[in-house]
């Protein structure tokens, strides 16, 4: 408990304001903006308010993480609010539908909008879609959950390219939550023989294999083997039978918790009862709706985000999420909460919601919040650990600060 209250010490200004945040279950943060059509649509706020742009999968295949993360928007806005005394931040909202296409041309009706900055999407390929849009239009965009190699770079391919100078993210990169778990599961759980099982479609998922590989083979183990799965797939039955007759201690799944619910369900139905271990894309509740909550022990999973051991001030904000939406807040929530609060933060110390303004004030900005304290690097990513949660019949019951040893 003393390495997770060392990860969340302090809190930002606008955390004190938790308990100042009115207690309702309407999501609707403090009267800021209408509900959206499936396409999505602009909301109303109050005359001179800063407008902050809110972009999310609020419908189609990772709605899971674009809801929270709306939730977490709502609640930092509120509480920024409370603390002004009035309606200082509105906000418009939108809902990509979880599709790339659709995330281009809502960054180009962002554009039109004259937002202070844009948080969201929650995931990578579809808020890499929106960055030349929003940084020619000199918009700030703060990433939430965008995990991807490189994806704050001009050119992703080439790791010297210069950042998009108004694209920054809270989240720790793949490669950098790849290699932390196969840190863990080597040094941590003295697993030495891994199967790799992961999406061949999306570039989380091969970002995450390889740094795995990488940072496991490094450390002496052996990748025993590679399989791939295609996302939206939902009848694993014939890799894992091929997987059940290897010789193996852990099976490492870089992906989501649609596919990874099912793959450790009919796993465990199949006798397959080794370590499980996988990414940040696990943290949903339909993980544990998928993959059963007795299924769902020795497994463990990367974060930037756990209630285990909270801080005072995290479970201030756990106490407010849960009075505000019934529920408890998970990952995502807690980025898009701690994306909000940067962008928020950056217009306070800049004085102005001018883009230029707030883009400079995020370069040099120090920030406290329920995911850790951090500053910016060099690419715009922050710098903090990762968490390892260990999940016992679906419960996250333990969890751990992971910094893996990189070259």
């Amino acid at each position: 408990m003393k390495t997770m209250k060392k990860v969340f010490m302090g809190a930002a200004a606008l955390m004190m304001a938790v308990s100042m945040a009115g207690c309702g279950n309407s999501g609707s943060g403090n009267g800021s903006a209408t509900t959206p059509d499936a396409g999505g649509s602009t909301g109303s706020e109050a005359a001179g308010a800063v407008k902050i742009g809110l972009h999310y999968e609020l419908t189609g295949e990772v709605a899971d993480y674009g809801k929270a993360e709306l939730n977490g928007s709502l609640l930092a806005i509120k509480q920024a609010n409370a603390v002004a005394g009035s309606e200082k931040y509105g906000y418009v909202k939108y809902d990509n539908k979880s599709d790339p296409t659709e995330a281009v041309t809502l960054a180009a009706q962002l554009a039109s909008d004259g937002v202070a900055g844009v948080v969201g999407p929650a995931t990578s390929g579809r808020s890499a879609a929106t960055y030349q849009i929003l940084n020619d239009a000199k918009i700030p965009v703060l990433s939430p959950s965008a995990t991807q190699n490189n994806v704050t770079l001009t050119d992703p391919d080439k790791i010297d390219s210069a950042p998009y100078d108004y694209v920054y993210r809270v989240c720790f990169e793949d490669s950098y939550q790849g290699a932390a778990m196969a840190q863990y599961a080597y040094d941590t759980l003295g697993k030495t023989k891994a199967v790799i099982y992961g999406d061949s479609t999306t570039d989380y998922a091969k970002g995450l294999s390889e740094a795995f590989e990488k940072q496991f083979t490094k450390l002496g183990g052996t990748i025993v083997a590679k399989e791939n799965y295609v996302s939206k797939d939902t009848d694993f039955s014939s890799v894992l039978t091929k997987i059940k007759g290897l010789d193996f201690d852990v099976l490492y799944i870089p992906g989501y918790y649609n596919e990874a619910g099912l793959i450790i369900k009919q796993a465990r139905d199949m006798g397959i009862d080794q370590a499980v271990v996988g990414s940040d894309g696990f943290d949903s509740v339909t993980l544990v709706e998928l993959g059963g909550a007795e299924n769902l022990n020795d497994v463990y999973f990367t974060t930037a985000y756990t209630t285990v051991g909270a801080s005072a001030q995290l479970q201030a904000f756990i106490d407010a999420y849960k009075a505000e939406y019934n529920e408890e807040p998970n990952m995502f929530a807690a980025l898009a909460y701690d994306a909000t609060n940067v962008l928020i933060q950056a217009i306070e110390e800049a004085g102005s919601s001018e883009g230029a303004a707030v883009q400079a004030a995020l370069a040099k900005i120090s920030f406290n919040g329920v995911t850790g304290s951090f500053t910016f690097d060099a690419t715009h990513t922050p710098i903090k650990p990762v968490l390892v949660v260990n999940l016992v019949d679906g419960v996250q019951t333990d969890a751990v600060a992971v910094t893996p040893k990189l070259d």
